[in-house]
């Protein structure tokens, strides 16, 4: 019989039996070398441990499994995250960092001597005058921590004593797109892995048959200067792209090309990845490319997930608690309460890290109004995230981050009125919070001038966010590294970045 890859007469030769260039198979090896779950030293040992991998495949799969011996590198305090991202940068001043004080200064100018000569973006370098605008909304103080949080988050005050609140984050961004990229992947350039591909790079999987990585994109609840969004940012870059994040959409499938062809039944499928995954271990035995190991560990996950994810989606289980806890919109697929419970679910099957993209929050004019419908949106299922994941005893070893990518300006972009303002971008602080695993609850980190200006306690560089956020998860951000051009590439760069011990428990 001919080989399936040789051509349709079966006379000619197969792919396996061509040449392989010897520059190529240096290349493979050594990629190979760096971190491969099988060594052609020892391949013929680790084929035959991979059974278990794919109890239900009668061919064996395989996974992309880190170096097991190194990582963690101590014991974590939290087992997941999950990444609350508000796309746009959220103002601070409207949401954890409360400025009474700026009532009194309303329309004043801004003093020079605290913007001190700031570059600013071309939206307001034109402006002939800064003037303050305070906040229209007020803040109360909630829990036994006392944090200030504004009333535009009523449920998330209900479960306040949880958050650490984090008032001295800066960037080296000013605009949307360099930021985004920078908080996510710790580089402004696009092609670097993003924090959920260093995860799962880092620390494989707990769940054979859903993604390490999942990221969920929410329906827009404002239709305004919407900052676009790109699988760059949950991108595996130089990594091999089975740490990528995997999309699951709202509409139809909910991963692209999961579901079988119509006509096709599973048994077929079966048996289309036997035969690949039998030419790929061909090759690997071969030339020892490690990209095809990948591909056979991502052609069996598509199987697996093509029951693992239509459970995940089903929510028929979940009792009318749980859908009052999250709100109506919970019901509606795509939203961001939808996304919040999936989150909790993803995080009950063991999914390392899950991402939620909320957009909207580029509040450049009509602030007042816009907040009060992205502050609603998000309010409740964020609250609900927190109580359901306690309540469930998740909460202690799952990390919660919440925030965006810069801050906003104390001074008002365009015209200001007692009723309506808007706010630059402002990379020089801003606020996030964290909360659950390993997180020392009720506490505030940071803090700014009058102005929320400029860091006058505690600068929190991103590189140290992110720093903190893979220490929680038991990495050392400095040994989580992987060679490419030449350099030892790591999340949180090559200039310092330190953790922030007065944020862990």
């Amino acid at each position: 019989m001919p080989h399936p890859c040789s051509d349709h007469s079966g006379e000619g030769p197969s792919v396996l039996d061509l040449p392989i260039p010897d520059s190529l198979k240096a290349e493979w090896a050594s990629l190979a070398s760096r971190r491969q779950f099988l060594t052609r030293a020892g391949k013929s040992l680790a084929w035959a441990s991979l059974a278990s991998l794919a109890a239900r495949s009668s061919t064996p799969a395989l996974a992309s499994a880190p170096e097991a011996a190194m990582l963690p590198h101590f014991a974590p305090k939290a087992k997941r995250a999950i990444y609350l991202f508000m796309a746009g940068a959220p103002s601070q001043i409207e949401t954890w960092d409360h400025k009474p004080q700026l009532k009194a200064r309303f329309d004043q100018d801004l003093p020079e001597s605290v913007r001190g000569g700031q570059v600013l973006t071309g939206m307001t370098a034109s402006q002939t005058r800064f003037p303050i605008a305070p906040s229209i909304f007020d803040f109360k103080q909630h829990g036994q921590a006392g944090h200030w949080i504004s009333d535009l988050f009523p449920h998330t005050a209900k479960v306040s004593d949880e958050l650490a609140l984090i008032r001295s984050l800066h960037t080296d961004a000013i605009n949307h797109e360099p930021a985004i990229l920078l908080i996510n992947s710790g580089n402004m350039v696009p092609g670097k892995p993003s924090i959920g591909s260093w995860l799962s790079y880092g620390l494989g999987s707990v769940n054979e048959d859903l993604p390490t990585f999942v990221v969920l994109t929410s329906k827009l609840p404002l239709f305004a200067n919407i900052q676009a969004l790109s699988s760059r940012l949950w991108s595996a870059g130089f990594l091999s792209p089975e740490h990528a994040g995997v999309a699951l959409r709202s509409g139809g499938d909910p991963v692209i090309h999961l579901s079988n062809p119509k006509g096709v039944p599973s048994e077929i499928r079966r048996a289309m990845i036997d035969g690949v995954s039998d030419l790929n271990r061909q090759l690997h035995e071969r030339i020892g490319d490690p990209e095809t190991n990948a591909r056979i560990a991502q052609y069996e996950m598509a199987f697996r997930m093509q029951t693992s994810v239509p459970d995940l989606t089903n929510l028929s289980d979940e009792p009318e608690s749980i859908w009052e806890m999250y709100g109506p919109k919970a019901k509606e697929p795509g939203t961001y309460a939808y996304n919040c419970l999936m989150a909790r679910r993803l995080a009950e099957r063991g999914v390392r890290f899950t991402q939620i993209f909320h957009r909207g929050w580029d509040t450049h004019g009509d602030l007042p109004n816009r907040m009060k419908i992205l502050c609603e949106d998000v309010d409740r299922p964020t609250a609900a995230l927190i109580a359901d994941l306690k309540q469930r005893g998740l909460l202690d070893d799952t990390l919660v981050v919440w925030g965006g990518e810069v801050g906003r300006t104390v001074y008002s972009q365009g015209g200001l009125s007692q009723t309506n303002y808007g706010r630059d971008h402002h990379p020089r602080c801003f606020s996030m919070w964290m909360a659950g695993g390993g997180v020392k609850r009720g506490t505030v980190y940071g803090e700014t001038d009058d102005f929320s200006y400029n860091i006058v306690k505690d600068p929190m560089h991103i590189r140290d966010l992110n720093a903190t956020i893979l220490h929680l998860l038991g990495v050392n951000h400095e040994r989580l590294t992987f060679k490419f051009q030449g350099l030892d590439q790591r999340l949180t760069g090559v200039e310092p970045a330190k953790i922030v011990k007065d944020l862990l428990a």
